[in-house]
């Protein structure tokens, strides 16, 4: 019988992430609380939860935005605690702030310290304190004369940014003064309309620099560490496309590992911070040696987690379960030990030329088997994607010895991917690895995507190319079954190899 204080835990999101934590509680033999709208009334998050409810339609404004009903299927189940996932009301002080009303437990940090590290004026100016280091910037912009003050002072190129905002959203790059009213416009309107705030500051642009990130765990007991970290320099329209760790940067010496693992413990004293959290910081690579500047701190657990449970054999939700039921961490700095290489990329259902959200019923779904591969899935054979929702449908993790062992261990299991019936980004993925420069993994940063528009542009075959065939072999069996109804299996398989070879041509 087990004598952790938590019997039950109730995940407030969905998808992936919600049968992650479902997936550590059971192992722990702790019940698990679901909750879904209408969309995911047969999602497999719901099937893996010992109990499910629903919270509303399908719309996430009238079901997992609403704290209040939550907490009623809190209150009803009798959940001991809740662990908020990402998204949705993860970084929300007022989830917080409602569960300590009810007497149910939030697998998070304090609401104080989310709401400096939420807003990211209040954050710089809370790590200038700490004597984090910040990049240059102004943080009183309050209209565009005084946007275009601070960027004459601060020197083009520079970024406006949405002060209450994440996820790319209410950001512009600006190369000239007479860009600069616009940019400051569509910012202010774009954070307004995403976050309900408009504020907006200018800091300097850091044109050539890879987003390398520290994970942070701490308990209540003033024990903070950090679990190395992890490059996410890949990204397109500021989005996270692959991340690993460690990073592959030249630079990274263990000496800058842990002097920036030390900065990041450190932010998070300075707002008594408590659970895990990552540090994010911009990381130039210069002649005279690497230069970090502070960019936010994401509250929560990051989507990126998986890279850094296969290089520190740490399990991070059962990590934040201990300390939100007031345990201490149980381990310090110099127990956290780093073994082989680990590389994460996020598999959305998406057009891969035009990256458009595509959703739509799976027809046939067969993840690669590996005992260095993770996927961590948010749907199964036969799940419908739902237009309502973000479109990223999976995350596959792999682990090698080194970093070339990860990449071909990664590359295998991309291509032992089927999924029929919407299209993916999985062809992205491979010719992103198969790319020198990533492959090389020396020259890269956050423009990574932009200066490489081949790695986004497939490149057709000669029609007598015989691999064409395998493309054609793929649509007519899509076709076929769609007249059919339900495959075989013998069909299946012959849609299987169909399907990888037309991704290999598709790399």
């Amino acid at each position: 019988m087990s004598t952790f204080p938590f019997r039950k835990v109730l995940v407030a999101n969905r998808g992936e992430i919600a049968r992650r934590v479902f997936r550590t509680c059971r192992e722990r033999g702790i019940g698990t609380v679901a909750v879904f709208s209408e969309a995911d009334r047969g999602a497999p998050h719901v099937l893996d939860a010992d109990e499910a409810y629903c919270i509303g339609p399908a719309a996430a404004r009238e079901s997992y935005l609403r704290a209040d009903r939550i907490l009623e299927v809190a209150r009803r189940s009798g959940a001991d605690a809740i662990h908020p996932g990402y998204g949705f009301l993860s970084e929300r002080p007022e989830l917080v702030a409602a569960c300590e009303a009810a007497g149910v437990v939030f697998v998070g940090p304090p609401a104080a310290a989310m709401e400096v590290m939420g807003d990211k004026v209040a954050s710089r100016r809370a790590m200038i304190a700490a004597h984090v280091p910040v990049v240059p910037g102004v943080e009183d912009v309050s209209d565009v004369a005084s946007a275009l003050a601070a960027a004459q002072h601060t020197g083009f190129p520079v970024m406006v940014k949405a002060s209450a905002g994440g996820g790319g959203k209410g950001m512009r790059v600006v190369h000239d003064p007479e860009d600069l009213p616009l940019a400051y416009e569509s910012a202010s309107r774009e954070a307004l309309a995403s976050f309900g705030d408009g504020r907006v500051f200018v800091e300097r642009a850091v044109m050539s620099a890879r987003h390398v990130e520290i994970q942070i765990m701490a308990d209540a007991h003033g024990n903070v560490v950090h679990l190395g970290e992890r490059d996410c320099s890949v990204q397109r329209r500021h989005q996270k496309v692959i991340e690993e760790s460690p990073s592959p940067s030249a630079q990274m010496s263990p000496e800058i590992r842990a002097q920036m693992g030390e900065v990041a413990t450190r932010a998070a004293r300075a707002v008594g911070y408590r659970s895990a959290g990552t540090v994010e910081f911009l990381f130039e690579e210069t002649e005279d040696g690497p230069r970090f500047f502070f960019l936010e701190m994401n509250t929560r657990l990051q989507v990126e987690h998986p890279v850094t449970e296969a290089v520190t054999g740490r399990d991070l939700v059962w990590d934040q379960l201990r300390v939100a039921a007031g345990e201490p961490l149980g381990y310090g700095q110099d127990d956290v030990t780093f073994r082989g290489h680990a590389i994460e990329c996020r598999i959305y259902a998406e057009d891969p030329v035009s990256f458009l959200p595509r959703p739509g019923p799976i027809h046939r779904l067969r993840w690669p088997q590996g005992a260095s591969v993770r996927i961590d899935a948010a749907v199964r054979d036969g799940s419908e994607v739902s237009s309502h929702y973000d479109p990223m449908i999976a995350k596959m993790t792999a682990w090698g010895s080194d970093r070339r062992a990860a990449l071909d261990r990664m590359r295998a299991a991309l291509r032992d991917t089927v999924l029929l019936g919407i299209p993916t980004n999985i062809p992205l993925h491979l010719r992103i690895l198969d790319e020198p420069d990533f492959a090389d993994g020396r020259r890269v940063s956050t423009r990574y995507i932009d200066l490489h528009p081949q790695v986004t542009t497939p490149t057709p075959l000669a029609q007598d190319d015989p691999r064409c065939a395998a493309v054609a072999a793929a649509a007519a069996v899509r076709a076929a079954r769609s007249v059919q109804g339900p495959a075989t299996e013998s069909v299946a398989e012959d849609e299987g190899r169909a399907w990888r070879e037309s991704a290999r041509w598709r790399s």
